[in-house]
């Protein structure tokens, strides 16, 4: 039975475990949405659920926000740490300012949108099955390894706080990519992308692609995804499906 009432809950001074039990329980009721208030680092928040439960967290939840999830729809007004969205199935994150390392890390399906800046590894070994990819679409930009071992899925790097003229600073951006994209607004040099990377022109799908996201990702923001869209993109694409294949090969 689905219960419309807005649950509220005041986590200050409870821990993860705890925290996360009572978000189970009260999901188990059939409640669509709750308020999580006074989040302070506790880990795993969203962890496994598969009911399309809304949950709004005012604060910074600790390591991997909504892993393995398939269904819920988080919004984060404030930061969040490492493992946003760790191998989450479906559903959708929208973080409301900076999110840390290895957001997306082995993402089978469903939306992340990240505000501000990402850390270390965003994306890495994002996946792909049939008509299920993950998508990871971040306002700022990253650190290094950007979309490494990227096996599917679609990531998005928007550079929005860069100054004109100015490059991203991620380096080896697609190390051991071997298949989904990555599209890149604002500048960056070849020597910032691993070696199993090509780049290319968009066409026509490219940017269908990127108009459907861009203008999901400013509707959460409050920006103007036409703004964000006539400046020129990259698309990074892998060379090879298995390049480190032969490494293991006898």
């Amino acid at each position: 039975m689905k219960n419309n009432q807005v649950v509220k809950i005041d986590a200050s001074g409870i821990f993860y475990r705890e925290l996360n039990a009572k978000l189970r329980e009260v999901v188990s009721d059939g409640v669509q949405k709750i308020e999580l208030c006074n989040i302070y680092g506790q880990r795993y928040i969203g962890t496994d659920l598969d009911k399309p439960v809304e949950i709004e967290i005012f604060g910074t939840p600790g390591n991997d926000l909504g892993a393995f999830m398939d269904g819920p729809k988080i919004t984060v007004h404030g930061n969040a740490q490492d493992g946003c969205g760790n191998t989450m199935n479906n559903g959708e994150i929208i973080v409301h300012g900076h999110a840390g390392d290895i957001t997306g890390l082995s993402a089978r399906g469903g939306k992340i949108f990240i505000r501000d800046n990402v850390g270390y590894r965003a994306g890495i070994h994002m996946k792909e099955y049939q008509d299920r990819k993950p998508v990871v679409v971040i306002g700022g930009t990253a650190q290094d390894f950007l979309g490494e071992y990227m096996a599917g899925g679609v990531l998005i790097l928007l550079g929005l706080n860069l100054k004109k003229g100015e490059c991203h600073k991620a380096n080896f951006i697609g190390t051991g990519m071997h298949s989904g994209v990555i599209y890149m607004r604002g500048n960056v040099q070849d020597f910032q992308l691993g070696k199993e990377v090509g780049v290319a022109e968009l066409d026509e799908k490219d940017g269908l692609v990127l108009k459907e996201l861009v203008s999901e990702f400013a509707s959460h923001f409050g920006y103007a995804a036409e703004e964000i869209l006539k400046h020129k993109f990259a698309k990074l694409f892998p060379l090879h499906l298995r390049p480190y294949g032969r490494l293991y090969a006898y």
